[in-house]
């Protein structure tokens, strides 16, 4: 049993879920419209009204800012993002190392502006520990340090199974990484805090206001953003709606709406803790196909996620956070089979969100001078960092800036849409299904990676 479902995420438990602020009033007029207020509306925001304060910038958010996956993720704040490797082969090496090196520099700058900006999100920068508890995840985790440090020596440790077990005591690790590019958060707090800064300064931001249409501008008219309460237009209007994007008008095969569940113990006791470790409060992960996330909360619970049921079909998004009763009983399995310590705790609260899953598995940023339509979004999961980055690069293309952020390789990248349905839902269920009958063959014992997963690589187009 688990004591609460859904109520948005555990990050709103002490709290409580905020109540919308007010809504839009009527038709407005700016140089800026953010749709979305997640983390990549209000960094968009932020870094835009600080480089020029003198900008009219409204966001537009349909429920409360942070209602989204902002509010629900793990609190990874780690340098991963979607695509390094389709970026390299598609644009030269040099060019997603540039990538990469942003992302890694992306970490500390938003520890940076957090503090500058008196948000307190429990962040600890303890970096991040992947671990490996079979023969075929011990290879993918050695061949994942040697691609990481083809982008720098020093970028990832390779750690054996005594050295990752000091760190976090999981059972039955064979071996680990640990990198120094991540840390923890609270994703609700800071979220929140974003929030209040971009408020504070001068950002109009006007909550429970759903829109249903981007339209673009044209030679006659600027672009707007429709609501059933009024229509922003703008000189840019920005979208930043990433696993919402399939319910806009024209978008339902743009982004797939990729489900994402997690479960927070009760907090654990001094003993558990003695024994599991975890002191430096390292986020945790592992190489399995269908791969969990994990942290150490400030006050002692484990925040454990993964897949669950992976889509609903023709892109519906869930009501509140809530999760299915099968997926609470795969994440307490894990949760259990890592820490068998931990067996007999409570789960105090399960919940899910969504995040944008573009066909080929890359995020995207992008402004078009002609339409003034912006956008940024389809992180696959890794977006606690990315949304920082894609902010700032949205600022500067707004600012009309030719700058180093502006060259990276994701700016005007071209993804094609999903299929239609049934084949988007047949398709994405098939390739979980095929990922955990993998991992179950590779549990089970078998030495290298599992070809059934092989296969669902090459036909998932990861």
């Amino acid at each position: 049993m688990v004591a609460v479902n859904g109520e948005v995420s555990f990050w709103y438990a002490a709290d409580g879920v905020p109540e919308p602020g007010p809504g839009l009033p009527g038709d407005r007029d700016a140089d800026v419209c953010v749709v979305g207020g997640g983390y990549t509306g209000l960094w968009t925001a932020y870094y835009l009204k600080r480089a020029d304060p003198s900008l009219r910038i409204v966001l537009l958010e349909q429920r409360f800012c942070g209602y989204g996956a902002s509010g629900r993720n793990g609190g990874w704040l780690y340098n991963g993002f979607a695509g390094r490797a389709a970026f390299a082969k598609r644009y030269g090496r040099q060019r997603a190392a540039a990538m990469q090196r942003a992302m890694d520099e992306a970490v500390g700058e938003v520890v940076d502006v957090t503090a500058a900006e008196g948000i307190e999100a429990d962040i600890v920068r303890g970096g991040v520990l992947e671990v490996a508890r079979s023969k075929p995840q011990l290879e993918r985790l050695r061949a994942f340090v040697e691609a990481e440090r083809g982008f720098g020596e020093d970028r990832v440790e390779l750690l054996g199974a005594k050295e990752a077990s000091e760190r976090v005591g999981v059972a039955g690790v064979l071996g680990g990484s640990w990198s120094r590019h991540g840390a923890r958060i609270q994703p609700a707090k800071l979220v929140r805090g974003l929030a209040r800064v971009v408020r504070d300064l001068g950002v109009e931001v006007y909550e429970g206001t759903a829109v249903t249409a981007i339209l673009p501008g044209d030679a006659h008219r600027r672009p707007r953003a429709v609501t059933a309460s009024g229509t922003v237009t703008a000189d840019h209007v920005l979208r930043a709606t990433e696993g919402f994007t399939a319910g806009l008008r024209g978008e339902r095969r743009t982004w797939l709406p990729m489900n994402s569940a997690m479960v927070a113990t009760e907090p654990l006791p001094a003993g558990f803790w003695a024994d599991a470790g975890w002191q430096g409060r390292e986020v945790l992960g592992d190489f399995a196909h269908a791969y969990m996330y994990a942290q150490r909360t400030a006050d002692d619970r484990i925040a454990l996620g993964g897949r669950g049921v992976p889509y609903r079909f023709g892109s519906r998004t869930d009501s509140d956070g809530s999760t299915q009763v099968e997926t609470v009983r795969q994440l307490r399995a894990i949760l259990d089979d890592f820490f068998p310590a931990a067996a007999q705790a409570r789960i105090d609260h399960a919940w899910a969100g969504v995040l944008g899953v573009p066909r080929d598995w890359c995020a995207t940023v992008e402004l078009d001078r002609l339409s003034g339509l912006g956008w940024a979004g389809g992180y696959v999961g890794s977006g606690v960092t990315t949304t920082n980055l894609a902010g700032r690069t949205l600022c500067d293309l707004v600012l009309g800036r030719d700058s180093e952020l502006t060259g990276l390789p994701w700016v005007g990248h071209t993804v094609r849409r999903w299929e239609p349905e049934p084949l988007r839902w047949l398709g994405v269920h098939a390739m979980y299904a095929a990922y955990h009958a993998a991992d179950r063959q590779e549990a089970a014992g078998r030495a290298t990676t599992s070809p059934i997963a092989r296969v669902a690589d090459l036909v998932s187009g990861r």
